[in-house]
């Protein structure tokens, strides 16, 4: 690209709207290396007009894009290459409409999560996807990698939430489909090829959201338990005695319990540790007299002997203390180089699955941490191993000790943070053949040059492109 194209995006975004090098490495790479930001170009855009008008152009002139939001994801996958364009929606943050007799909400992509949270609760509504990244992470990316969360457990993953979205396809076409409806079998439900795409199929400009009423009460309880034996009985009983209001159940093995609560972590353990493991269970419930309900729950659970303690929050400043916990994982810095997972598989295989990565670890790494902890309820774990050193030949087997156990078992390597370019290699553990191929026919149909997000889930090569139209290099 010349001096040429690169005027032409100026006019059509502003000064402003256009970003260089120099400027590039003045920006917060997130949760990201700062490598990751080493692009020609940061596009960005005010509308969805100007979405299109810049996908026009980049397609006119061959060159990639890598869409980014809050930069808070975990496996790559808004990781731009020098020769790359980003597109960052991050100054398309309008809360358009709030309609609280439909229970909706259309929001621009470059939303934060927390902002838009702050804005539906002045209704008396509530937007549940929540994330530790609330204050960063953006509405676009969110569903682009069809988050999950703390609250799968009663509201679904990212793409529960979501009626309608608006898209910019790779050549620039802008599809509307802004459905308001919960009920719509008018064709494809064409929304759900995008939501989880991680960028590679289309831009996600603006959405339309499903809201549920704001709790009416919301309790919070941190227990300590045994054995793992007893955890899914637990997890039945909580579930059957609550009524539906059962909204998180989020364990701790006792090794990130110990990590978070002891010094330098700001948290003090507010059970005794020793126990296998710890499990904060919250509900909430419709029913401002029913604030009892899991204190009773728990009672039952004690004398039933499937937990072993437990402390239960008294005010919001509890609440917010034992969720501080859960959610201080940046403890586990302390012992970088990490290496990060994020899988899924059935509750009953978890046990030998840890065990088993845990003890192949320590024989071929002594000196290894691993720290485990996840959403329970929904199957869904997370691993953070230190060995040592993060040489690519030592990533490339924690990685595989890891991943390789899970196809036995219906295990998936990704829960909730999607595939990007650190788990492609992987994908086939966990995915078809023939799902591959069906993947790399929607990018090739939807993205026929591979301009969109290259490289992340699959190769961009693969599908039929070209390999002289994709991608052309930036070049000022």
């Amino acid at each position: 690209m010349d001096g040429r194209v690169s005027q032409e995006l100026r006019s059509l975004l502003g000064a402003d709207g256009v970003l260089e090098t120099p400027e590039l490495a003045q920006r917060s790479a997130g949760l990201r290396r700062r490598d990751s930001l080493q692009a020609a170009l940061l596009l960005r855009p005010r509308t969805t007009e100007e979405v299109a008008a810049v996908m026009r152009v980049c397609d006119r002139e061959g060159l990639a894009i890598v869409p980014q939001g809050g930069l808070t994801g975990l496996v790559r996958g808004a990781d731009a290459a020098p020769t790359e364009v980003i597109l960052s929606l991050e100054r398309m943050r309008a809360i358009e409409a709030v309609d609280p007799l439909s229970r909706t909400v259309v929001a621009q992509a470059g939303v934060t999560l927390q902002a838009l949270q702050e804005e539906v609760e002045k209704h008396g509504l509530i937007f549940p996807l929540d994330l530790g990244a609330r204050g960063s992470c953006t509405l676009g990316g969110n569903l682009a990698t069809n988050a999950g969360g703390n609250r799968v457990i009663r509201y679904g993953m990212t793409r529960d939430m979501v009626l309608g979205i608006e898209v910019v396809l790779a050549d620039g076409t802008i599809v509307n489909n802004l459905n308001r409806l919960i009920k719509n079998n008018a064709g494809y439900d064409l929304k759900q090829l995008f939501i989880g795409s991680e960028g590679t199929l289309g831009i996600i400009t603006r959405a339309a959201l499903r809201l549920w009423e704001k709790p009416l009460s919301e309790q919070v309880a941190l227990t300590a338990v045994a054995s793992f034996d007893k955890l899914p009985l637990l997890l039945r009983h909580v579930e059957r005695h609550l009524g539906g209001s059962l909204s998180a159940f989020e364990v701790m093995w006792p090794e990130f319990y110990d990590l978070v609560t002891t010094l330098p972590a700001p948290s003090r353990p507010p059970l005794a540790g020793g126990y296998a493991h710890y499990v904060l269970v919250e509900a909430q419930g419709g029913d401002a007299a029913g604030a009892a309900g899991l204190q009773t729950a728990l009672e039952q659970a004690l004398d039933a002997k499937l937990i072993a303690d437990a402390v239960v929050a008294q005010s919001q400043a509890e609440r917010n203390a034992l969720w501080a916990i859960r959610e201080d994982t940046g403890q586990t810095r302390r012992f970088e180089p990490l290496f990060v997972f994020d899988v899924s598989l059935p509750i009953p295989a978890m046990p030998a699955y840890v065990d088993g990565v845990r003890q192949a670890l320590s024989a071929r790494w002594p000196e290894a941490r691993c720290f485990v902890f996840g959403h329970l309820g929904d199957g869904n774990l997370h691993l953070v191993a230190a060995v040592g050193n993060n040489a690519p030949e030592t990533r490339s087997a924690v990685e595989r000790l890891v991943y390789e156990p899970l196809a036995a078992v219906g295990g998936s390597i990704s829960a909730e943070h999607g595939i990007g370019l650190e788990k492609k290699d992987y994908l086939r553990m966990t995915r078809s053949g023939e799902e591959v191929a069906l993947m790399r026919r929607l990018k090739h149909a939807l993205d026929p040059r591979a301009l969109l997000n290259p490289g992340k889930i699959i190769d961009r090569l693969e599908g039929g492109a070209s390999p002289g139209v994709v991608g052309r290099p930036y070049t000022p």
